[in-house]
């Protein structure tokens, strides 16, 4: 049995959400759309009180939410360590989030954590480290959780191609994927990758959430290298191959991440609104109009 299918399965409602910071929560009770919902990354929140967890806590008790690991490292010649699953574990316990998802990389080693999401090459003994990592995180925490493919700025050793990697450990894991569609989009860029093909790869039923967000050019190397910095509005490229992936999946769960120069809450509505067309769109022509929810394998 993959062991995934013994954990809670993640349940995001098929609506557009927003990445969530402290700097919003005042804004949100009064001008949020009723259907929306809401990401943070947890490791914001591991501490023991005070009212940035207040306040996120009494948001949960509105609108549905989402936790979206960093931390973990996942693909990782070393487990995650102890400290960092009970911790989100207990977070786990105390705002019981509908959706729970980490990163397909690595960022520590040797009790050294470098604050980076670093890609693994796509080699059997890397996809083995990556399975065990999601096995054993997946058993701390007791949720099954949602897998994000990396943004790649060089080519990196490879026995695979990307979208076959991700497949072949959730297969595995039992975990779902969470597909970035600027992390495709910048990785065609940056590395000569068939973005569509990309998408195209990724079996429907393994999608739990899609991510959009903004890039920026290198400062020194310009637009010959792409950054995934969750800075700046959304490109009119990322929205197109959003339509390419919820065309090609279905309807599902998009969430905008911002995470710098932070525009004003209402500016953040104006542009997750786009994405919520985009899944209405895709509601209509798939019959999907009265369902709240899809849940997968």
């Amino acid at each position: 049995m993959k062991t995934g299918q013994r954990f809670l399965k993640n349940d995001l409602p098929l609506h557009a959400g927003v990445g969530l910071k402290p700097e919003h929560f005042s804004d949100v009770e009064n001008t949020s759309p009723k259907e929306i919902w809401f990401e943070v990354h947890p490791e914001n929140y591991m501490i023991g009180g005070g009212p940035r967890l207040r306040g996120l806590q009494a948001i949960c008790e509105h609108f549905p939410l989402s936790l979206h690991g960093v931390g973990a490292s996942l693909g990782g010649a070393e487990l995650t360590d102890a400290k960092h699953i009970t911790e989100m574990r207990r977070l786990i316990d105390l705002l019981e989030p509908v959706s729970v998802s980490e990163h397909a990389v690595w960022s520590s080693t040797n009790g050294v954590y470098y604050a980076d999401l670093l890609p693994i090459p796509r080699t059997r003994v890397a996809m083995q480290n990556l399975v065990d990592g999601v096995n054993h995180f997946q058993e701390g925490i007791g949720r099954q959780i949602l897998l994000e493919n990396p943004s790649n700025y060089l080519p990196v050793a490879s026995e695979m191609d990307e979208p076959d990697f991700l497949v072949s450990v959730a297969r595995q894991t039992g975990c779902g994927l969470l597909v970035d569609v600027n992390n495709i989009y910048v990785s065609s860029r940056n590395c000569g990758i068939d973005a569509v093909a990309y998408i195209h790869a990724i079996p429907s039923e393994l999608v739990g959430e899609i991510h959009v967000a903004g890039f920026d050019p290198d400062p020194n190397l310009g637009e010959q290298l792409l950054i995934d910095s969750h800075a700046s509005d959304v490109a009119p490229e990322v929205w197109h191959l959003l339509d390419v992936a919820l065309e090609h999946f279905g309807p599902k769960p998009v969430l905008l991440e911002r995470d710098d120069n932070l525009p004003a809450y209402a500016e953040l509505l104006k542009e997750r609104a786009l994405a919520e067309q985009a899944i209405e769109r895709l509601k209509v022509k798939s019959g999907k109009c009265n369902n709240e929810h899809e849940t997968y394998a």
